[in-house]
């Protein structure tokens, strides 16, 4: 089972690596800029959804369905970032 400590440290790594490749597409293309600050306003709503999650979970069980929501999340967030190019 995951621990909240490993939860919150895969989500954060998740929000900063799609900030940082929608930057990187704004450097390469500055006419998706607009695109890409969409995608990032939606990564920190959905961090912030989930980290309020994490606080309210009181199991180790209550990690599980949260982990998988991180998961399944972070593979839209590249299926739109894969749009853009």
């Amino acid at each position: 089972m995951a621990s909240r400590k490993y939860i919150k440290k895969a989500l954060n790594n998740m929000v900063f690596d799609i900030v940082e490749e929608c930057f990187t597409i704004q450097l390469f293309d500055e006419t998706k800029t607009e695109k890409t600050n969409v995608i990032i306003n939606e990564a920190a709503d959905f961090q912030d959804a989930v980290l309020a999650e994490i606080s309210k979970a009181k199991t180790k069980q209550d990690f599980a369905p949260i982990n998988t929501k991180i998961e399944e999340s972070a593979l839209e967030f590249i299926n739109k970032l894969n749009s853009l190019n």
